[in-house]
């Protein structure tokens, strides 16, 4: 089973319908409520086990509402624009709280802001809002390095006998999904100054 585009269906095009109440937005929905449930779970509770679920939860949620937004031609406007801010906001959250529970350090937490705040910078300048672009291969990638690493991470802080190897293995987990961030922020501000640009050319001639 393909792990990236699945449920696409060949010869079929995906079409984005101006539905609200569907399958993939309710999961998304589930994801954004994810995120408090885990931020008390590590500070509040120190319960890292069961924000390994939550985590990965979050994580299956992803793939499966892509999966059913296509299989069954269940994608939507809504679901386009929620999902990647569903990613962002549950990465940058978590890392946050693993911050102030010592997991990680602030430079892990900077490493995933700067670039999405200069897009966001970039992409506010243009657009004045969602810039409506596609997903790249490598922002999935990214996302689901990032999602994999850090349920991982989380792991090595129980007392067992492979923390020290779980610990190993989330970080070169996460610098790949590091990487990927940094190189699909790099095609994304080029493809949003192209975007912007072309949108600027256009409205310039028909004024």
């Amino acid at each position: 089973m393909r792990f990236i585009g699945a449920g696409s269906r060949p010869g079929r095009s995906q079409v984005d319908h101006d539905r609200v109440f569907t399958i993939p937005n309710l999961l998304t929905v589930v994801r954004f409520m994810g995120v408090p449930l885990f931020v008390w779970l590590v500070l509040a509770q120190k319960e890292y086990g069961a924000a390994v679920v939550v985590l990965a939860v979050m994580g299956c949620t992803d793939w499966i509402d892509g999966y059913v937004a296509r299989r069954f031609d269940q994608a939507s406007k809504l679901g386009r624009v929620l999902d990647p801010i569903a990613d962002r906001l549950a990465l940058i959250a978590v890392a946050v709280t693993l911050v102030i529970a010592d997991v990680v350090h602030w430079l892990y937490l900077a490493a995933l802001v700067i670039p999405d705040a200069v897009l966001l910078v970039l992409t506010l300048s243009f657009f004045g809002g969602h810039p409506d672009l596609p997903v790249s291969v490598v922002g999935k990638v990214r996302t689901g390095l990032l999602l994999l690493g850090t349920p991982l991470l989380v792991l090595s802080r129980l007392d067992t006998a492979f923390s020290g190897e779980l610990l190993v293995a989330a970080w070169i987990v996460l610098g790949l999904g590091l990487m990927g961030h940094w190189i699909a922020a790099y095609n994304y501000f080029w493809a949003i100054l192209r975007k912007g640009r072309m949108q600027q050319d256009h409205d310039g001639g028909a004024s």
